[in-house]
């Protein structure tokens, strides 16, 4: 007799298991020989060293395609217990991951599948573009795959806590309090990508970390993917600060929308800035999306559009004269005060 700990170290127990333990029901039921107690995400086994050996083997191939799939069904657990080869799924093009509940993630767009394609060139990305775009999405997607195949140890994710027409003193609670709501849209991307117990295991552990831009400053990032979302709202300052950060074995994305700077009106936005100081250096790379980019409700792309077409008319009206008939209005205001004092 023999007894042996399996640890389930790369893929959420909770797939492992099964709704109410049903995929442990099943191998105590193809396993009769062997005594199998689960706990946590540890499985102990004992009995005969053959059986056990052969328990071994097929508990960390399924253990692989929870953490590939994220997701484990009856038929395929047997499938592995019996030595046959599970059905392969069709996996669709530019798939990225499966994330939760095995929902395949996918380039959907070309700026996206062009996003894809630089990643795995360039060490250092800008993607740019309006809301909806994917540019956040994608990119946290390519991170939560590169430390699923252990080509980074750790996934570093910021943003600039920079108010949106609210100021943060109004915001209840401590410090942390008042700013994870600008981070929110971070947890809510790896909630679709990682199960809660593993992500929840990532977070306090430090695998995967998510910080005000200003936290950052002093760090060196080594063996990380390094996101900084909302970009535009950055000053050169900061911006330069957070490049500097990147260590040996790192990738860096910066994402951003021109069209919806925060910072006060005299302040140049240090996205704007970055791109135009490193134009051209080598290992570092553009990707620019467009309202055709959008995958949001449908809404959204018509409500973009709208927004840039009024931007352009403002900017005609302006460039054909408006400055020359406020002049006027102001010429007009002066004469009539002339007169009155006449």
């Amino acid at each position: 007799m023999v007894e042996k700990i399996f640890l389930i170290e790369n893929a959420d127990p909770v797939i492992f298991y099964g709704l109410n333990n049903s995929n442990i029901v099943t191998m105590k039921n193809l396993f009769p020989k062997i005594k199998i107690v689960a706990r946590g995400n540890a499985v102990k086994c004992s009995g005969e060293e053959s059986e056990v050996a052969s328990f071994e083997k097929i508990f960390y191939q399924v253990e692989q395609h929870c953490a590939k799939f994220n997701a484990l069904d009856e038929a395929t657990l047997v499938d592995y217990i019996k030595g046959r080869e599970p059905e392969k799924k069709t996996e669709a093009s530019d798939l990225i991951i499966y994330g939760v509940s095995g929902k395949p993630i996918v380039a959907r767009t070309p700026n996206q599948k062009k996003l894809v394609r630089l990643f795995e060139k360039q060490d250092m990305l800008f993607a740019v573009g309006p809301a909806g775009s994917g540019k956040t999405y994608m990119a946290i997607a390519l991170a939560v795959r590169a430390l699923k195949n252990r080509e980074v140890r750790k996934i570093i994710l910021s943003r600039p806590a920079v108010e949106a027409g609210e100021k943060l003193g109004f915001l209840p609670g401590d410090m942390k309090e008042k700013i994870d709501p600008y981070l929110q849209p971070l947890y809510d991307a790896l909630q679709d990508m990682i199960p809660s117990a593993k992500l929840k295991d990532f977070m306090e552990n430090g695998t995967i970390q998510i910080a005000p831009l200003a936290f950052m400053r002093g760090r060196t990032l080594n063996d990380a993917f390094i996101i900084l979302d909302e970009a535009q709202n950055t000053t050169s300052q900061q911006i330069k600060m957070f490049l500097t950060r990147m260590g040996m074995n790192s990738k860096v994305i910066v994402t951003g929308d021109m069209s919806q700077i925060d910072l006060p009106a005299h302040q140049k936005s240090g996205l704007v800035d970055a791109m135009q100081i490193l134009h051209g250096v080598e290992g570092i790379a553009k990707v620019e999306f467009d309202v055709k980019d959008i995958v949001r409700h449908q809404l959204v792309q018509r409500i973009v559009e709208a927004y840039e077409q009024a931007d352009e008319k403002r900017k005609s009206l302006h460039l054909d004269g408006t400055s020359s008939e406020e002049n006027k209005e102001e010429v007009v205001v002066k004469g009539e005060r002339k007169c009155k004092t006449k």
